[in-house]
């Protein structure tokens, strides 16, 4: 896996105003009121057109291809693992990160995006929620993790584990490691392990 971030101000086309943060401006004011602003539109479908000419010229035989462009946002597809084993297949993929109120609706209808949520809640911008995404889909990539049972989804695996030593004290009182990881009984164990994920509180 190869990532590339790129600045957005780098895509504007206009001069800017004096004062440091009206330099290269990427937002604007809504339509139809609203706190806040808006991310606009010219700034993403320029730097999107610009990544894309780039990425199918170093690569010929990808010249026909669409990239795959996806937008953190709030409402979007929930993230999982499913999701990212499908995101792993592409060759290339764009991630646009929103920032203030959102990215201009237009956006996504031009460059047909697709929005992706991290979780049900609300974040000041979407560069963690892109992290997030590259991870996930990293993780899904043969050779990333060395081995394939390191894959949680792909094996019999609880939240609840141990390590070395069996008993280990603090304050005056031992903490063992449950008798069931210590049998050797494989069945036993991956019946508990599976106990544990359904029911972690027991």
């Amino acid at each position: 896996m190869e990532i590339k971030s790129y600045q957005l101000r780098d895509f504007v086309t206009n001069p800017g105003r004096a004062g440091k943060w009206a330099y290269k401006k990427v937002d604007e004011r809504p339509y139809g009121g609203g706190p806040g602003m808006v991310l606009q539109a010219e700034p993403f479908i320029r730097a999107v057109e610009s990544i894309s000419t780039k990425v199918k010229k170093s690569v010929k035989a990808r010249s026909n291809l669409a990239i795959k462009v996806l937008i953190t946002a709030a409402g979007g597809k929930p993230l999982t693992n499913a999701y990212a084993k499908k995101l792993a297949k592409e060759k290339d993929v764009i991630i646009l990160c929103g920032r203030y109120e959102g990215i201009d609706a237009r956006v996504k209808k031009i460059l047909k995006a697709e929005e992706v949520s991290v979780g049900p809640y609300i974040l000041t911008g979407g560069e963690l929620p892109a992290l997030t995404i590259i991870d996930t889909t990293a993780r899904q990539i043969p050779g990333v993790l060395g081995k394939f049972e390191s894959l949680e989804e792909s094996r019999v695996a609880s939240h609840e584990i141990y390590t070395r030593p069996e008993v280990f004290k603090h304050k005056k009182k031992s903490y063992r490691v449950p008798k069931v990881l210590l049998s050797g009984n494989h069945a036993h164990m991956d019946l508990w392990k599976n106990k544990k994920r359904s029911n972690p509180n027991k």
